[in-house]
């Protein structure tokens, strides 16, 4: 029966002030299993759940949807600076394009910081492990260890928390937290549930992703990074159960700029008493509520991206007819060129090289040079020297509106003109 405990802290003599050197009782809260819990979701809910889901098929089948990829792509380096240690950091999107490029063109070595790197570093290890996740015939405890690890690397406990912890108060102590996990030996048998939950299909995707995160982060089972793996597990659980291709959905961002209704909901999840009862379905349904609001706006957001981008792409489209015009050349290149093809793939990768593109189009370097020369001239790339034998093209529309979509999605009223970013975004590109 979910319910908080009572619990004894010894005094931690080294502690650097009075306050910080207290021992006293502290409760720490011990949640029901989801396995065999008797949920049933109030209509209300059911019908948000199954409008959520069907707004997220109608993204998924958006002419746009490959551009939409490269939006979460580019949204996970938002998290990554919102959600870890380098927080506060400055990593544009196009510093952190330079250092992603690097990782694949041997000609790019320069042009970026440090802390691009390491965003882009962590943003590949974040899809990696999300992607092997996804794969895995079933999830163990030991892939969500592993994803903690690929997450945090830096990170000096690795593996399942053997220790209490909390969240907020001190660091000394529990006794002034905000929310007290379960105790250590709770953890393991309570992370077996949550997986055994994970790999089963008792409720709808959206629902079981809601539940699988406020579960997860009720056991808060690492000593740190919690929030990180607790939000990728969102998209897992979406992405196996067939309902995105890949991780296409901020909602994670939206319950960063929600904070405050995030909290609330998830202390709503924590009910008192047998599951089951009016109080558990109530609280239960109120995280839900928050949960799938977070969805809908998120798949607004993504679908304004889809949208702003397919007049992009119909805007590159009338530029490139003229300037083929101008040049002699028939209006309309072949539906498989090579310039063709560039287009329809720089919204997922608006930073390339002529290396790059012959290796994600599979032709010669004389083609790709040809293909970014063509779009250079049409204005739809910009050249940039990156080194000193090797010449970038950005696609800096591209750039401008995942910058605009990132200032919206950290603005609580999805609108920085009504509200400003509540955290560290790209400045507004200049007009």
């Amino acid at each position: 029966m979910a319910g908080y405990l009572e619990a004894s802290w010894v005094a931690a003599w080294e502690a650097p002030s009075k306050r910080d050197r207290r021992g006293g009782v502290y409760h720490p809260y011990s949640p029901d299993p989801l396995m065999g819990m008797p949920f049933v979701v109030s209509p209300e809910i059911g019908q948000a759940a199954a409008r959520g889901e069907d707004l997220i098929r109608r993204l998924v089948a958006h002419p746009a949807s490959h551009g939409v990829d490269g939006l979460a792509r580019f949204l996970l380096r938002s998290e990554a600076i919102a959600s870890s240690r380098i927080e506060g950091l400055q990593a544009s999107p196009q510093q952190v394009a330079l250092a992603e490029l690097a990782e694949c063109d041997a000609g790019v070595s320069k042009g970026f910081t440090a802390t691009a790197r390491l965003v882009a570093n962590n943003v590949t290890a974040l899809r990696r492990a999300v992607t092997d996740l996804v794969a895995a015939e079933t999830v163990s405890t030991a892939d969500i260890v592993a994803l903690h690890k690929a997450l945090l690397p830096d990170e000096k406990q690795h593996g399942l928390r053997e220790v209490q912890n909390w969240v907020g108060g001190g660091g000394w102590h529990p006794l002034d937290a905000e929310f007290v996990p379960p105790p250590p030996g709770q953890v393991g048998p309570l992370m077996e549930d949550l997986v055994s939950y994970i790999n089963g299909a008792g409720h709808t995707p959206l629902i079981q992703a809601a539940l699988v995160h406020a579960q997860f982060e009720t056991i808060h089972p690492f000593t740190d990074g919690n929030g990180r793996v607790g939000r990728a597990l969102i998209h897992t659980v979406l992405t196996r159960r067939g309902l995105t291709p890949s991780a296409i959905l901020p909602i994670s961002l939206v319950l960063l700029t929600r904070s405050d209704m995030y909290v609330d909901g998830l202390e709503a999840y924590r009910y008192i008493g047998a599951p089951g009862t009016p109080e558990a379905q109530t609280s239960l349904n109120a995280w839900l509520q928050v949960f799938l609001s977070a969805t809908t706006t998120a798949v607004e957001q993504a679908e304004r991206f889809a949208d702003e981008l397919t007049q992009l792409h119909a805007d590159w489209a009338e530029r490139h007819r003229h300037f083929r015009e101008a040049q002699g050349l028939r209006p309309v290149p072949r539906a498989d060129s090579a310039v063709v093809r560039l287009l329809e793939l720089l919204p997922a990768v608006p930073l390339v090289t002529a290396r790059t593109v012959e290796r994600l189009l599979s032709i010669t370097h004389p083609a790709a040079r040809q293909a970014l020369e063509e779009l250079a001239g049409a204005g739809i790339l910009h050249p940039k020297q990156v080194e000193r034998n090797t010449r970038g093209y950005l696609a800096r529309e591209i750039f401008d509106l995942l910058t605009l979509t990132e200032r919206r999605l950290a603005s609580t009223r999805w609108d920085t003109r009504e509200s400003p970013p509540r955290r560290v975004t790209p400045a507004r590109p200049q007009r």
